[in-house]
């Protein structure tokens, strides 16, 4: 009976988030926040904002690329209103890369846009502005002159489109900075390379309480290219979405990550 009791008394550590209708929940920063706790925006309050004001998809649906439903319909929490496109373009690492880039692109800091090709070329979105395209032989890239200026969403989309074919798992994770999980905030990704291919999803919100226990909600596409999803938490129904920061692994509806797989941005 003793054992049974300290089960329980685990399992009810957290409490259950405000009940609030799921059709009330329009956008990232209204999903309910369990009692006692508090959102962290942490040293870039400005993404973590854009971030909490992402809006959600009125139909609760993740859609694939070719507009069909996404076999898998019970991994997510909410879905976001930002599409996915009619190529198979916009997976994991790309959905990571499609927040970031167009949170900059909002700010105009155009010249923060930059992403490596998997083979290792560096891809500026002011080049592709200016009209520089890059001609692709092999491994082999050389960026030239080939089109007018043009600092137009559409075209900024193009460049978004380029980024997602020729970037991926393993050229983010050489992108960005390991950092240690309590000190994880708003905007943070958690990533991991394989063979033949890895997972990335991206920290949408963080909450703290006194007691020093961190909470996190975290987004993903996947394969194939599918709109981006708030994740639930498999392992904590009266938790989800939330995950708790803290050291081992964490597992996600369709992956599992460890807590030495987080990283930030640097320069860009």
């Amino acid at each position: 009976m003793r054992y049974i009791v300290i089960l329980f008394l685990i399992n009810c550590s957290f409490s259950q988030p405000t009940q609030t209708s799921h059709q009330a929940i329009k956008k990232c920063g209204d999903i309910p926040v369990p009692t006692a706790y508090r959102k962290f925006s942490g040293k870039d309050s400005f993404f973590a904002n854009y971030l909490s004001n992402l809006k959600f998809k009125e139909d609760n649906s993740v859609l694939l690329y070719n507009g069909q439903l996404k076999s898998n319909q019970n991994a997510h929490y909410k879905v976001l209103n930002l599409g996915v496109g009619h190529k198979d373009l916009q997976q994991c690492a790309d959905a990571v890369i499609r927040l970031r880039a167009e949170y900059l692109f909002e700010k105009k800091q155009h010249s923060k846009i930059q992403f490596h090709f998997t083979s290792g070329h560096l891809c500026r979105w002011e080049d592709y502005a200016e009209g520089m395209r890059p001609k692709i032989n092999g491994n082999t890239v050389r960026f030239v002159k080939s089109s007018a200026k043009d600092y137009s969403k559409n075209n900024f989309d193009k460049y978004l489109d380029l980024i997602y074919s020729y970037c991926g798992t393993a050229s983010l994770y050489k992108e960005l900075k390991s950092k240690p999980i309590e000190n994880i905030e708003p905007g943070d990704v958690l990533i991991q390379t394989g063979n033949p291919y890895g997972h990335a999803v991206i920290v949408m919100s963080v909450l703290k309480n006194k007691a020093g226990t961190t909470l996190f909600t975290i987004v993903q596409s996947y394969m194939p290219a599918q709109e981006i999803h708030v994740l639930k938490n498999p392992n904590n129904t009266i938790l989800s979405p939330w995950y708790e920061a803290k050291e081992g692994e964490i597992e996600t509806p369709e992956w599992s990550f460890n807590s030495a797989d987080l990283k930030t941005w640097g320069n860009n």
